[in-house]
């Protein structure tokens, strides 16, 4: 009897040992691996490797003695709805069950704090990243929204000196189609015939949490989930009309080509992530850098952004916000700088990664 309760106390100490707090950093993605089947999947990144994560909780479950009835959803979007979700289950030794809040949160972190000192070399589900296709990390959003001139050296650059008060003026938005212009990490940017004014725009992308519907700035960054990085192309010669109802630039044509917005390659929670206000942020085109900035630079924060969007529609779990780029976007060159065929754009975000694109002419895209 004393071996048998030896034996019972260590497991129950082994499995206690496992935290499941966010001590450990981490990032989310969305990977395919080529040959293997339920793809895609739900993966986190830690170090140089990304983690199946259904596969890697098993595998901490077996190893530390416990049985567990959570499943993580493959898809991005799922997680984010569930990630704070408080669930009710009725383990053996609790007959009248018990709540269990933020579960799916607490799995990864249990994950992130028991392998992030581990071999994973020779584990089946831990993958090199240059070995795995890494996809949009969220597939498709419901809503895509985008801010205009949100920043200061951005605004200045194209012509725009006015007085602007966050707390006072509203800031410009446009929309652009999830489906449509939703591209993968390193998938390339067909540029369409007759084009030559295609731009850069380095961006942070802000994804949200929780349904928001008329949120206080104060409480805004509550309804994040955390960020990562969209390239915001844009044609800067949009269409002309001859005898235009509305005046100013088309919009629809300038921002909402197909393959518009590249967006990954990773998503990192804002646990790890808490002050998105200084943030470095560097564009390079072929290897030569073009913008380069910090976050501090927006005019409208990400509270405000949060904050003014809820008040007009209701943002959903997964939806992402396209903050604004920085100053030192091609078209505001003197002269003017256009990518061409052959060009790559690449977007860096400290504590985030790389998202690169390559131009390509659209008679090279697949039929």
């Amino acid at each position: 009897m004393r071996v048998v309760l030896v034996i019972i106390l260590f497991a129950a100490i082994s499995a206690a040992a496992v935290s499941d707090r966010p001590e450990t950093p981490f990032k989310l993605a969305t990977f395919e691996v080529q040959g293997r089947p339920h793809s895609p999947r739900l993966g986190m990144v830690l170090n140089d490797r990304i983690l199946d994560v259904n596969e890697a909780g098993d595998y901490l479950l077996k190893k530390t003695g416990r049985k567990s009835a959570v499943m993580l959803p493959d898809d991005m979007r799922l997680l984010i709805e569930r990630y704070t979700d408080t669930i009710f289950v009725h383990p053996v030794d609790h007959p009248g069950g018990r709540e269990l809040t933020a579960v799916y949160a607490r799995r990864l972190y249990e994950i992130a704090n028991y392998f992030h000192d581990k071999k994973l070399d020779s584990l089946p589900f831990a993958y090199s990243l240059d070995t795995v296709h890494i996809a949009a990390p969220i597939k498709y959003p419901y809503n895509l929204l985008n801010m205009a001139a949100n920043y200061w050296t951005h605004a200045r650059e194209m012509g725009v000196n006015k007085d602007v008060d966050q707390d006072r003026d509203a800031p410009f938005i446009f929309a652009k189609s999830p489906r449509s212009c939703i591209v993968d990490p390193g998938a390339p940017f067909y540029i369409p015939e007759g084009r030559d004014r295609i731009d850069w725009e380095g961006e942070l992308a802000v994804i949200i949490g929780k349904p928001a519907f008329h949120v206080p700035k104060e409480k805004a960054l509550d309804y994040v989930f955390g960020y990562s990085i969209m390239y915001d192309v844009s044609d800067r010669g949009g269409r002309k009309r001859k005898d235009a109802i509305f005046q100013g630039p088309d919009w629809f044509s300038g921002k909402s080509l197909d393959g518009a917005a590249p967006f990954g390659p990773f998503i990192v929670p804002k646990e790890f992530m808490t002050n998105p206000h200084d943030i470095h942020i560097m564009t390079r085109v072929n290897g030569v850098v073009k913008q380069d900035g910090n976050t501090s630079d927006m005019i409208y924060d990400v509270e405000h952004q949060i904050a003014y969007m809820s008040s007009i529609m209701t943002l959903y779990p997964g939806d992402v916000i396209s903050s604004g780029t920085m100053g030192g976007v091609g078209t505001a060159r003197k002269p003017p700088e256009y990518l061409k065929r052959g060009d790559v754009v690449e977007i860096s975000i400290d504590g985030i990664g790389t998202l690169k694109t390559p131009m390509k002419a659209m008679s090279e895209r697949p039929k």
